[in-house]
């Protein structure tokens, strides 16, 4: 289970749908993406991933479905998605500046908040498939310019 949409990049490795290893990183989705799948595809046999597909870092997302469109390809890995506000149970997530992602009745807007909010993401304990879809594709919410 893979959430790039901020800084820490985390990921989640379930074994018979529980958590069983994490890996955080501080560092840009595009330089250590790589290197951590090329350890993991090492040491696991990966079958299924699945990923917030935003919304959130605009570049960060694009990385990662990049990446992982290109693993499922390549490999024959299953992948499934959903939004981010699953791991980040609900709370707002950053846009720019004070702007944010906000998710009210199933509907994804931006919303300003004068004081930051401190949002953090979390995998999971459990694994539950059904709260993923295999709409995979990008969830690009801009502002208007």
């Amino acid at each position: 289970m893979i959430v790039s949409l901020q800084s820490p990049l985390k990921i989640g490795i379930y074994k018979q749908n529980q958590l069983v290893e994490v890996i955080s990183s501080h560092e840009q989705t595009s330089e250590v993406l790589p290197k951590i799948f090329q350890s993991l595809l090492q040491k696991y046999k990966i079958q299924k991933i699945a990923f917030a597909r935003g919304p959130g870092s605009f570049m960060a997302i694009k990385i990662t479905y990049i990446f992982l469109r290109t693993l499922s390809i390549t490999r024959g890995i299953e992948l499934f998605a959903c939004d981010g506000f699953y791991f980040s149970k609900n709370q707002p997530i950053k846009a720019m500046k004070k702007l944010y992602f906000v998710k009210e009745d199933d509907r994804i807007t931006t919303k300003i908040f004068q004081e930051e909010i401190e949002t953090e993401f979390f995998l999971p304990e459990v694994f539950e498939i059904e709260e993923f879809s295999k709409d995979i594709e990008p969830l690009y919410i801009l502002p208007a310019v």
